[in-house]
């Protein structure tokens, strides 16, 4: 479970830098449950070839987040907003200011989304 979880996030990070064709494949194959047999058949290519496609996107995204470290960062922000955002529930300001900072807060975790 844990694996496709960290799949699905490095393609939200990464899907785009990968070919169509690559980025097709692999929706079918990890996302839609298409099996190897079916993705082959769909696509005229060989069931080993599509397992290597797979491997080698994987490794691809890997990579990028090696180097980028975007999705890393992404979480940091997360955690990072989460708290700032639970503080300033806490805290005592004026209501107004606090409104208006909760309100930016949960914009901006809206938009990392």
């Amino acid at each position: 479970m844990e694996r496709i979880v960290e799949k699905t996030l490095l393609y939200d990070y990464y899907g785009e830098l990968l070919t169509d064709h690559q980025r097709e494949i692999y929706e079918e194959v990890v996302f839609n449950d298409m099996s190897l047999s079916e993705a082959a058949a769909e696509y005229g290519i060989s069931r080993q070839g599509v397992h290597d496609m797979i491997r080698r996107c994987d490794q691809a995204m890997e990579a990028y987040e090696g180097k980028l470290h975007l999705l890393h960062q992404g979480e940091s922000i997360r955690r990072r907003l989460a708290l700032l955002l639970k503080k300033l529930e806490e805290t005592g300001m004026d209501e107004a200011s606090r409104t208006e900072l909760i309100d930016m807060t949960q914009k901006i975790m809206q938009e990392m989304d």
